[in-house]
């Protein structure tokens, strides 16, 4: 199976796990190093994440994996919070950041460039729109290889 799709197929069945203990399940990530495999997961509350919540989530998963055994071999879980540069992983996630500064790195060029900064103007079906260098840029979201949340303090 495709890295990408065992990725969607752990995020389908590890959320609800993840809300019964009363966080999202932000995103998740999976490596595969040899014969040992990292499985990494973001998690997001209404109130942050605390080191308690990240411990609570990862024995409810772990009893999921267990059950499911997703991963052939050896892996490690790691269970954190996306932190102030978050990862995006969803094009709805993209919309939640609507006026806020995102920076994208894009898996082919587009006019020429595959990285982008910018503010979030709007998010279509398919694309993020999003201002950079005062020029509005639609960036299809097929596109987009890795996004993330720019911190402003």
């Amino acid at each position: 199976m495709a890295v990408s799709k065992k990725v969607e197929a752990m995020t389908e069945m590890l959320a609800p796990a993840v809300s019964a203990v009363g966080y999202e399940l932000w995103g998740v990530e999976f490596f595969q190093q040899g014969r040992h495999s990292v499985l990494r997961l973001f998690i997001d509350g209404p109130e942050g994440v605390s080191v308690e919540g990240c411990a609570q989530v990862s024995h409810q998963v772990s009893g999921v994996l267990e059950v499911e055994d997703p991963i052939a071999g050896e892996f490690t879980l790691e269970v954190s919070s996306p932190g102030w540069d978050r990862p995006l992983f969803t094009l709805e996630q993209y919309g939640r950041y609507i006026g806020g500064e995102v920076a994208v790195r894009l898996a082919s060029p587009l006019n020429s460039r595959r990285k982008y900064k910018g503010v979030v103007q709007q998010i279509t079906d398919d694309a993020v729109e999003m201002l950079c260098d005062g020029v509005t840029v639609s960036i299809p979201y097929a596109m987009i290889d890795k996004g993330n949340v720019v911190p402003n303090f």
